[in-house]
């Protein structure tokens, strides 16, 4: 064609984004205005003809037999052509925005259009703002088609045609672009902003220009004196109550409608909508002659022309009629309906104020000025924005002294009726539809998202308020903390630190010394919900490491900054992306006993068939040694979306692999439990076997390092350690293989070699667990030789071995050893350093390490000693670390 080119260019010149921006709006705002004023226009011309057909013939007859008709066109049209018109329309303009692949475009306008005259001009009680909003939106989609531009500013301009539509709907453009940042985008930026004001503006202006009335905005119809007195404040809290009550009502009732319809009424569109049209017209025929015009009606409630009972009969027959046609499918909005039924609700309040103080001598307010009020809280209870509602009756009536009666009456109503039906009525109709939009997580990351309570940890290690002053000392010697909480009868009385060890070393007090009269008293803390921001702020403003969770003075939990660190990691990689998520509890779906002749339980997670005879192996030494049963679990991960309990699974494998558990145990005269766990978390299936069977001790595999930021030995391990309360040996088998001679104490030959053991000592809780548990482990191997070993640095001096020394005079007594244990210190500049050297330069086939729950995570800042140990050796590691007080 002869103007492509020219169009081409034209378009070519508006490519910048802010140029081409303030030309969409403007357009946008016209063709909404346009699309406005016909609809209105139409609307009321062929509600006119059916009003004066109805004086002129039967009103029984006329009334239903034109909403018969017209309504089956209606629906016709919408089923046939573009299903996506059904209903208020601002549903999918909201699912659209939401990126759900709803049809929005010209045919969509058009359909929307023709049906929404058709279907309110027939005299069903709907309003026309719903379908204007839909109608803009489609226009708007339509030319960010013909001007292509990225999907965002589609958004964006999509949104600016619906607030255009609702500010020529209701020539209201604070009110478009209001509803457009509270209900649709719920973005405040800078160009959502400005294209929503500009489009709603000029679709206001025009639609006030074409729809006949001037700039002016004092309107005729508000023209009556409104008025607000002190005494009526406790009225319009009875108002906005009454409003919140009926609309959440109402909003059931919509829903229930639907249903019924749906359920019930198995025919077509064409057909509800025409049973709709017929009832309502039934209805409309046996009442006054005002309720034939669903806008005058309204009228007649806000100019103080109506009696109590006109007021009563539109709010309960206007319901009633809302829901019938609603529930049909027909191209019709709520907001009109919610506007008439606040106005009536409005009135009668105001009438039951004047009679209850009229006897009392006591001035009281306008019916009017409630009826106005009324709309507004209505409006806010059904569409739940609460600042919209107040905004588009203020530039309706521009009247100041409405301003505090709307936010009393909007604000309750909202209050009450999100208390009784939470969420707003947009997102229940898609949800009905099968639609769920997800909410965008707010902005600000964990720091402001998370609560101490997300994070913390629950178990916490303390101390008693009248321990010696010897025994605090040892404390500290034994953990790698440097500070515990003080308690007295589980409440948080004080906090004790390294500084305070510190500042009185030169007091030379007792060792019998209470530790209530060194601790920090009233220490700073924090409740469960403050957020990690305010979390962190005293961690830097007092300049402390740790700070205590307190619910009132129950000590609930601890958190430090390494906590808020691996949070942040969770939270970067893709985990936990919402706070507290909770999967559902695991699920067995197979289970065996034996009998229960044990002092305690000893829990094998299995899942890898090469490593899993080893596994039990180690698990059978220390349960013939400690006279204990074995558990044998394997955990089965499916997929979030589906349910443990109700997802079938296949079982075979894992019940081969336990059959071959249960033949082991068998031979070696070990009671052994097994069962299969269907689950969403592998760790949280394992924390529930520990809780529901009472485990005293887990014995599982760790391939030796992780690629997951913020983990140390991986998510499963890294929880175990944190959450399980018993006793934890991990397991890192090596690389370096043998085909070991068969002992009396190793039924089974295996490829590992376990006769070279070092156990590096550093005194604490988990070093001395570890000397307990060596002389089980021993007996995998042949002739075992054990060094152990502290590791001190050039600048020190050569420690002190008595620790050392208790340990091999313990292991004597335990068990006579059929080679000798030596105590050999080595010097290196770390702990990891000097063992990862020994274990190189002379061959040890096992390392054993003990260290406390809390020194494991934390160094996740610095770096872990027996992630690096591991990491850095191919020998098999064993890391135990001690149980957990319950």
């Amino acid at each position: 064609m002869w103007y492509t080119p020219i169009f081409q260019r034209f378009r070519q010149q508006l490519q910048p984004r802010r140029r081409l921006a303030i030309f969409e709006a403007c357009l946008i705002g016209l063709v909404s205005a346009l699309a406005a004023v016909l609809l209105k226009s139409a609307v009321g011309l062929l509600g006119a003809w059916r009003v004066q057909t109805s004086l002129l013939l039967p009103a029984w007859f006329v009334l239903p037999g034109i909403g018969l008709a017209f309504g089956f066109l209606a629906g016709w049209l919408v089923e046939r052509v573009a299903p996506e018109t059904s209903g208020s329309g601002i549903p999918q303009v909201k699912a659209v925005l939401a990126r759900i692949p709803i049809a929005l475009d010209l045919r969509v306008a058009l359909v929307k259009l023709i049906g929404g005259i058709l279907a309110l001009g027939s005299g069903l009680a709907l309003g026309r703002e719903g379908p204007t909003v839909q109608v803009s939106a489609a226009l708007a989609a339509q030319l960010s088609r013909w001007f292509p531009t990225s999907p965002d500013h589609r958004r964006q301009l999509i949104a600016a045609g619906a607030g255009a539509g609702l500010a020529a709907a209701f020539n209201a453009p604070i009110a478009g672009v209001l509803f457009v940042v509270e209900e649709l985008l719920q973005d405040f930026s800078e160009f959502t902003l400005g294209t929503a004001i500009l489009a709603s503006f000029i679709g206001a202006v025009v639609s006030r220009l074409l729809g006949g009335r001037s700039l002016d905005l004092n309107l005729a119809l508000t023209a009556s004196k409104t008025e607000f007195l002190v005494q009526d404040i406790p009225f319009y809290l009875v108002l906005g109550i009454l409003a919140g009550l009926m609309g959440a009502l109402f909003n059931r009732g919509i829903i229930a409608s639907l249903t019924f319809y749906r359920r019930s009424l198995r025919f077509g569109l064409p057909a509800r909508v025409a049973l709709a049209g017929l009832v309502s017209g039934l209805i409309v025929a046996l009442l006054p002659l005002a309720f034939r015009d669903n806008t005058g009606l309204r009228e007649i409630l806000i100019t103080g022309e109506a009696s109590w009972s006109i007021a009563a009969i539109a709010f309960i027959s206007q319901f009633i009629l809302t829901l019938v046609a609603y529930g049909s499918g027909v191209p019709g909005g709520l907001f009109a309906p919610a506007l008439t039924l606040g106005a009536a609700l409005g009135y009668l309040v105001g009438m039951g104020e004047h009679s209850v103080l009229l006897p009392f001598g006591i001035a009281s307010g306008l019916p009017i000025t409630y009826a106005l009020a009324g709309m507004g809280a209505f409006f806010t209870a059904v569409a739940r924005v609460p600042m919209t509602g107040i905004v588009i009756v203020f530039e309706m009536t521009t009247d100041f002294n409405l301003v505090l009666p709307l936010m009393i009456g909007s604000v309750t109503s909202y209050l009450v009726a999100e208390k009784l039906a939470p969420g707003s009525l947009y997102d229940k109709l898609l949800e009905f539809s099968g639609i769920t939009i997800e909410k965008a997580p707010p902005a600000g990351g964990i720091i402001t998202n998370f609560t101490a309570k997300d994070v913390m940890q629950q178990q916490v290690e303390t101390l008693d308020t009248e321990m010696p002053l010897d025994e605090v000392i040892q404390a500290f010697a034994r953990s790698h903390h440097r500070g515990f909480p003080v308690v007295e009868n589980s409440k948080l009385v004080g906090i004790v630190t390294q500084s305070d060890l510190f500042n009185i070393r030169d007091r030379n007090l007792p060792n019998d010394t209470p530790l209530r009269e060194i601790m920090t008293a009233a220490p700073i803390s924090v409740t469960p919900i403050h957020n990690l921001g305010n979390v962190l702020y005293l961690l830097d403003r007092y300049q402390i490491s740790r700070l205590p969770v307190v619910d009132g003075r129950k000590l609930i939990g601890i958190i430090t900054r390494g906590d808020i660190i691996r949070a942040e990691a969770d939270h970067l990689n893709g985990e936990n992306a919402t706070p507290r998520l909770r999967p559902e509890p695991s699920y067995v779906v197979y289970q065996t006993r034996s009998p229960s002749t044990g002092r305690g339980r000893l829990l094998v997670p299995v899942a890898n068939p090469e490593t899993a005879g080893i596994l039990l192996q180690m698990a059978a030494a220390i349960a013939r040694d400690r006279h204990y049963e074995i558990d044998c679990v394997q955990v089965m991960l499916i997929p979030r979306h589906s349910s443990p309990s109700e997802t079938q699974v296949r079982t075979a494998k894992s019940r081969r692999l336990l059959r071959q558990a249960e033949v082991l145990a068998k031979k070696w005269q070990i009671p052994l439990h097994t069962q299969i766990r269907v689950t969403h978390d592998v760790a949280q299936s394992i924390l529930e076997t520990i809780n529901e069977e009472h485990i005293d001790l887990i014995l599982m595999g760790w391939k030796g390092g992780t690629s997951t930021p913020g983990r140390i030995f991986g998510n499963v391990v890294d929880t175990i350690i944190r959450q399980a309360t018993c006793e934890v040996v991990l397991v890192k088998l090596g690389t370096t293989q043998q085909s070991p001679l068969p002992t009396p104490y190793s039924p089974l030959p295996t490829p590992y070699s376990f006769n070279r053991w070092l156990v590096p000592m550093a005194g604490g809780p988990n070093s001395r667990l570890a000397i307990k548990l060596l002389p089980a482990l021993l007996t995998l191997g042949n002739y075992p030789q054990i060094r152990l070993t502290q590791v001190f640095k050039p600048s020190e001096l050569k420690p002190d071995m008595t620790i050392s020394e208790q340990a091999i005079r313990h292991l004597m007594r335990r068990r006579k050893l059929s080679s000798t244990v030596v105590a050999l210190p080595v010097q290196a500049n770390s702990v990891a350093e000097g063992v990862i050297n020994l274990v190189k330069t002379e061959g040890y086939d096992v390392v054993v390490l003990g260290a406390s729950r809390e020194g494991l995570l934390q160094q996740a800042i610095q770096g872990n000693i027996p992630e690096a140990i591991a990491s850095g050796v191919e020998s098999t590691v064993i890391l135990v670390r001690g149980a957990i007080n319950k």
